[in-house]
């Protein structure tokens, strides 16, 4: 089935990770082999013949560069300039994979239903182009509100204000406070442009606030449930609740931590957690049932968002076996229609709004 992933560091992965995309993910662990400088070496899930093998032929493919004030402990840029010139480096990763013919960005509505058409035309996907449509994780790097036009006319169509902790336009993960003017500024100007808001990292106090203002297209490109796991990171049933009658849509995300309570990050393994697909499921399930329907969950991965396999389902092995999903949710109850929202129908009907 095809399907659509509504998160995906894939530059971050090239550019910090060095890893080569072309390469299958059995090639780009080989030459990882007996390195250490990141824990995830080796073990990487993601690279763009396993999304071709797994029909994933759409994505939402991040930008990503946090600025650190000097009482932040977190790493970061020292400069919002700075950060500026890392998210203009990871676009340029971008460009040079659209003229190798690998990837292809998505701005509008016929670029995003000629794409469609070329990957369900019944060829084999093998040589297709991954079409990607361009966030950025974290506003630090929009260097003031000027910035924010320049990256609209580079391709950027959604962006998440927050990443982890504090930020210069909004809190994170782990951080608390309300948007501040700068912030308040950024969304209304995302409104007026047509820039999609992911509320995935939005601290309570500035998610609260964000809803309030921002009148435009709203989805959570990778978030779960804190009924299920409890922490900050995650959505409560109020949030879901907030995000369903703005007609958002949240991506569920395989991050194990965020998957099963208890997780301790260096020590826990999938399996010792039992942390498998059905855990995403699970937490799907719970966004329907707040809902009340199939029309506001979907798929955000994060694979290889800073982890591989040793923090993800055990029974994934690369980003392919995405096409288990189907046959698992029809095992709990789900019809064929509402198993083709959560793998590409809401996403779709989502973007055709926003850009019609």
């Amino acid at each position: 089935m095809f399907t659509i992933d509504a998160h995906l560091d894939l530059s971050m992965n090239a550019m910090e990770w060095n890893r080569d995309l072309r390469q299958p993910v059995t090639a780009i662990r080989k030459r990882e082999e007996g390195l250490t400088d990141k824990p995830d070496r080796a073990k990487g899930v993601v690279a763009l013949p396993e999304l071709r093998k797994g029909n994933v032929g759409l994505v939402v493919a991040t930008q990503i560069a946090r600025y650190v004030a000097p009482d932040n402990p977190l790493p970061g840029w020292h400069s919002p300039e700075q950060a500026w010139a890392q998210t203009q480096g990871q676009l340029t990763w971008y460009k040079a994979m659209e003229a190798a013919g690998e990837m292809v960005m998505i701005k509008d509505l016929p670029e995003l239903e000629a794409h469609l058409r070329l990957w369900n035309d019944g060829t084999p996907n093998d040589h297709k182009p991954v079409g990607y449509i361009l966030s950025l994780e974290g506003a630090d790097s929009i260097v003031s509100i000027d910035y924010l036009d320049r990256a609209y006319e580079n391709g950027l169509r959604a962006i998440g204000p927050a990443h982890y902790g504090p930020g210069r336009y909004a809190n994170g993960t782990d951080a608390t406070g309300r948007l501040n003017d700068q912030g308040k500024a950024l969304i209304r100007r995302m409104e007026e442009l047509n820039i999609i808001l992911d509320a995935t990292h939005l601290c309570d106090d500035a998610f609260w606030d964000a809803m309030e203002i921002f009148n435009g297209t709203v989805w959570a490109s990778h978030n779960n449930c804190r009924a299920l796991v409890d922490h900050n990171r995650q959505f409560s049933d109020e949030m879901i609740k907030a995000l369903a009658q703005k007609g958002a849509v949240i991506g569920a995300a395989l991050d194990a931590w965020m998957m099963v309570p208890g997780w301790v990050r260096g020590t826990s393994t999938p399996q010792g957690m039992g942390c498998n697909l059905e855990k995403m499921i699970d937490h799907m399930d719970h966004i329907c049932q707040v809902a009340g329907n199939s029309l506001h969950v979907a798929i955000g991965t994060d694979l290889d968002g800073a982890f591989g396999k040793e923090q993800c389902p055990y029974d994934l092995e690369t980003i392919a076996d995405l096409q288990l999903l189907p046959a698992m949710l029809a095992k709990r109850g789900y019809a064929a229609a509402d198993i083709e929202n959560i793998m590409h129908g809401n996403w779709l009907r989502l973007l055709r709004k926003a850009w019609a």
